[in-house]
């Protein structure tokens, strides 16, 4: 190893690859950019990964919408075409029966799947917006960050009260947002009653809500409207770690049991499986990580080769210069361990590069979709490990290929070498 440290070995590799400029250029291109694909594209996925975690932040992704619909087939006695309703009551028989759901959260809208919204008024000023009954335990499935006052509590529900919360879009209709007004405490006009304001909130991803939407007690909901125990539809969030397609065909399942629905009847109940989707997405950007390793992998694996290829012809054009050595004394291991490090050297330099030039790229991604919430896009990363150990995989395979070329050079006689133009 001491003559890794000689200056000697240094000058050599470095008058090696001077005297070859454009050879050796080219040469560290493929393996650099194998690197760059590397550490851009995991970058990349890293980035659409944390876009979409900021996308859901604050949404319950292993949750189910449940609604009821129209039955299709006859049975027990009740003919088809017969319209089914939820009830507030059904929320105990789940949560007993399905021992995998972790709460459940009722919903009705006006405004939403099809039904006109209604029109809120405020020192004339107005406009329609929709209108949804909702619990406190509703802000745990989509959290909405408050900009004013407080979310529903169950003083609220308890009590019938004429509270609302609105979305950013109400407030800056019926307040004058340039001077930041307080909303808290002040009225605005539902139905010809009058609620209080208690919070203003702001989303940035459509959910199950919008800016354009106001939440209003449960209970206060169904006093309107005459609604009763009845619930256009149901947020159902399951435990961690839950089988989510088993929990939605059990639900449904037990609902057509208990409103006596053909066992075959595929559209009296209606739902969406986010959690389904969202494992989904996962696997895509999990599977993309692993393309990018592969590919990059390759390209690297491609470039070391190239390396070996590069060698090779060197070790031809050197061949009067390697007997010359070998004739005034050196050893075969020197010889061998010379080629081995300029293999080495080539691959390291061009790796550091590329890693280099990665990291610029993903700096540059940062900062043109920094602000973009649009986009699922955020803060795209490399983990160093993975980084390092693609750099020391390099240097092995450097290594390993280096030695086809090395032990092309040991076997050259200086008798032969000398006699060679």
């Amino acid at each position: 190893m001491n003559f890794i440290f000689k200056r000697d070995t240094w000058q050599e590799i470095y008058h090696s690859l001077r005297n070859n400029k454009l050879r050796t250029f080219l040469t560290m291109i493929g393996v650099g950019w194998g690197m760059f694909l590397y550490v851009s594209l995991l970058g990349a996925a890293k980035g659409m990964e944390n876009g979409f975690d900021k996308a859901f932040k604050g949404f319950a992704t292993n949750s189910i919408f449940m609604w009821a619909q129209n039955t299709t087939i006859p049975f027990d006695g009740f003919a088809k075409n017969r319209k089914i309703e939820l009830h507030i009551q059904d929320i105990d028989l789940l949560k007993t029966k399905i021992p995998e759901i972790d709460y459940i959260s009722p919903q009705s809208t006006r405004g939403n799947f099809g039904t006109p919204g209604e029109t809120i008024t405020r020192n004339g000023k107005k406009a329609t917006y929709s209108i949804t009954g909702d619990f406190p335990i509703g802000n745990k499935i989509t959290e909405k960050k408050l900009m004013y006052g407080r979310y529903l509590n169950d003083a609220d529900i308890a009590a019938n009260k004429n509270v609302i919360v609105i979305g950013e879009d109400i407030y800056k209709n019926l307040f004058d947002a340039n001077k930041n007004e307080n909303p808290i405490g002040k009225s605005v006009n539902l139905k010809g009653i009058f609620f209080n304001v208690i919070g203003v909130f702001r989303v940035k991803n459509a959910g199950l809500s919008n800016n354009q939407t106001a939440f209003i007690p449960f209970s206060t909901f169904t006093k309107m409207y005459h609604t009763g125990s009845v619930v256009d539809f149901f947020a159902i969030v399951s435990k961690p770690n839950a089988d989510l397609e088993a929990v939605e065909n059990n639900v449904k399942d037990l609902l057509k049991d208990n409103y006596h629905v053909s066992p075959e009847d595929t559209n009296a109940f209606g739902s969406f499986n986010l959690g389904k989707e969202f494992k989904k997405l996962t696997g895509f950007l999990t599977g993309m990580q692993f393309l990018t390793i592969a590919v990059g992998t390759l390209t690297i694996l491609a470039g070391v080769i190239a390396i070996s290829n590069i060698l090779l012809i060197t070790v031809a054009e050197r061949t009067k210069e390697i007997g010359i050595r070998r004739a005034i004394g050196a050893k075969p291991s020197e010889v061998r361990n010379q080629i081995l490090l300029e293999s080495v050297v080539i691959t390291l330099t061009s790796g550091l590069l590329g890693f280099i030039f990665g990291i610029l790229l993903l700096m540059v991604l940062n900062i043109l979709t920094r602000n973009q919430d649009e986009f699922p896009f955020y803060n795209p990363t490399v983990e160093y490990a993975n980084v390092f150990g693609a750099l020391a995989i390099m240097v092995v395979l450097g290594l390993l290929i280096g030695m086809i070329p090395a032990q092309r050079a040991v076997r050259i006689k200086p008798i032969d070498a000398l006699r060679s133009e």
